[in-house]
């Protein structure tokens, strides 16, 4: 039986490919606090795995499934890199270019010192670098160094080993000198600096929402008394006697009828209004100048909630008190604020600045969600379509211009065509974010690209190497490990002084700029669970997008350097 399994197997590789990915999913789902291997690091492991018994792939599908890859990196983060780079994020931008390149340069003089060959650098740098992109743009720098075929296989096949032995530490010891080790270094106290952040701007802890008995926003209903402030003023006027929260009338029963509101209305004497505001401002102004009502009717108003993809050049690099006061924001609330490639939840406060390519979750009556809806940008509509003929003509004109070869003094210099993907992918990004009519791709449909192309690129290597796996871990595996865990230590314990000392980033934002530059989501999470706030993640969106891009071309730079 065991013979015919994989006999089946080497005929159908494809077979084994999917194996694969079932092992690696399924073990990579399993961690520790937050700690694990990863969906990558096992799919590598189960490959290696299954490699032992000779099974040959054909190449093609290794490279089509990372082309696809690389292209959804972009996409997803192009509209923070194209922001970040030219807008107000800059000196966000710039300290990940410089972490980047502490990244690199770090790589490069311990490979140098330890002796390791330009496979073994590049493995060593993807995996404690925790960038599995970079073994893609590594491979086609390997492929283009001219070399006899096996002297290239030996490099390919060395490149596997370096990531697997380095990785782990990669991810858990970024987490940890980034979370755990960094606040002591910087004499960072994380929970009062995020208060005092939160305090500075205005910033509230969020309660309420699912599975909450509390509710931050509600409807009430008020008689108007005959010697009232109300009688004969606007609804505006009304609205505008609480200058410090928002609230809105939304309608009025007047003479038994119900009546829409709008900001025009005026109020009279007698007149029962539904009022929407704040609970606290509600309760504690309203309630206590005014006869609450019980009136079921009027309060049944129709609501929706609406995730809006801010497109609109009007919006763009508003704080969220510029776009309250705008027209267009009467009688809409915002519930969310989500950002980025990793979708990052970032804090709702008054001086909070609003990004092309942001995504609001917006609640209120009905009309009003629409109008606030046309001032921001379009509904982020669930769907499950993909526009396919934009995805293939981007990826298509990008490898195109990255199989250019320019000659400089006898160096190739090339993006190669996974370079071309992603500068591909992260043009397309960002024009869809600033003209949503095309390039439509589906959050579900981009975490497939991103998440199952890198895995079959993954799978195909570790299948492919698996023969000289073993061999390599055993002659390099202890030495290999340790120059890895000082990789992935030095640069970030450089790049936390510099972002701090030089940048004087605010110590509630540091840790997270530092986390995003190094593309690691886990140690985010472990600073936010310390800081008890997510201020922290307004540090990571920019130089997430600026690091990731960064660290994946990289994977191709090292090669140039190490030969």
């Amino acid at each position: 039986m065991i013979d015919w399994f994989f006999a089946t197997l080497k005929q159908y590789p494809e077979v084994a490919i999917f194996l694969t990915l079932a092992l690696g999913y399924y073990f990579g789902k399993f961690n520790y606090k937050g700690l694990g291997l990863g969906a990558v690091t096992a799919t590598l492991l189960a490959g290696v795995l299954i490699g032992q018994i000779g099974i040959t792939i054909s190449q093609p599908l290794k490279a089509f499934a990372f082309l696809m890859f690389l292209f959804a990196v972009g996409y997803a983060v192009g509209p923070q890199f194209v922001r970040g780079v030219a807008k107000d994020g800059v000196p966000q931008a710039l300290f990940s270019a410089v972490q980047c390149v502490l990244c690199l340069a770090s790589v490069v003089v311990i490979c140098k010192f330890a002796g390791y060959d330009v496979g073994y650098s590049a493995g060593l740098y993807s995996g404690s670098q925790t960038i599995s992109a970079a073994m893609g743009l590594s491979t086609d720098a390997i492929n283009r160094l001219g070399l006899p075929p096996d002297r290239t296989k030996a490099l390919l096949d060395s490149m596997p080993v370096a990531y697997a032995v380095t990785y782990m530490f990669g991810t858990m010891g970024s987490a940890i000198v980034i979370a755990l080790l960094g606040p002591k270094l910087l004499g960072i106290n994380l929970p009062a600096a995020c208060k005092e952040y939160e305090e500075k701007f205005g910033g509230t802890k969020e309660m309420g929402g699912a599975g909450s008995a509390w509710h931050r926003w509600e409807l009430r209903a008020f008689r108007v008394r005959p010697d009232g402030r109300a009688v004969g003023q606007r609804a505006a006027a009304l609205e505008a006697l609480v200058p410090e929260s928002r609230i809105f009338v939304q309608r009025i029963r007047r003479n038994g009828t119900i009546e829409e509101a709008s900001a025009d209305t005026v109020l009279q004497e007698g007149d029962v209004v539904a009022v929407v505001g704040a609970r606290d401002v509600l309760v504690n102004i309203l309630g206590t100048q005014a006869e609450e009502v019980n009136d079921p009717e009027l309060l049944d108003v129709p609501i929706q909630g609406v995730d809006v993809l801010v497109t609109n050049k009007a919006a763009d690099g508003k704080t969220l008190t510029e776009l309250a006061a705008m027209p267009g924001a009467r009688g809409a609330f915002l519930r969310k604020i989500t950002r980025g490639a990793t979708a990052t939840t970032i804090p709702i406060m008054p001086n909070t600045t609003i990004q092309r390519g942001d995504i609001l979750t917006l609640v209120g009556r009905t009309a009003d969600v629409s109008v606030a809806t046309k001032m921001l940008g379009v509904a982020d509509k669930a769907t499950d379509v993909s526009d396919v003929a934009f995805i293939g003509a981007f990826i298509v004109i990008g490898a195109l211009i990255g199989s250019l070869v320019f000659n400089i003094k006898g160096v190739p210099l090339t993006l190669s065509t996974a370079g071309g993907a992603l500068v591909a992918g992260i043009v397309g990004g960002w024009l869809r974010s600033v003209r949503p009519s095309f390039g439509r791709i589906p959050a579900p449909t981009i975490w497939f690209m991103n998440s199952v192309g890198l895995n079959i690129f993954i799978a195909i290597v570790g299948i492919s190497a698996g023969p000289g796996f073993v061999n390599g871990l055993k002659t390099q595996g202890v030495g290999l490990f340790l120059w890895g865990a000082l990789a992935t230590t030095v640069p970030l314990v450089l790049g936390m002084f510099i972002s701090k000392y030089v940048f004087r980033f605010h110590d509630a934002l540091t840790l997270g700029i530092v986390s995003g530059s190094r593309t690691t989501t886990a140690s985010l999470g472990m600073v936010c669970d310390l800081a008890k706030s997510q201020v922290p993640a307004l540090g990571y969106t920019v130089t997430y997008a600026v690091g990731n891009t960064l660290l994946t071309i990289w994977g191709l730079v090292l090669v140039l350097l190490m030969t």
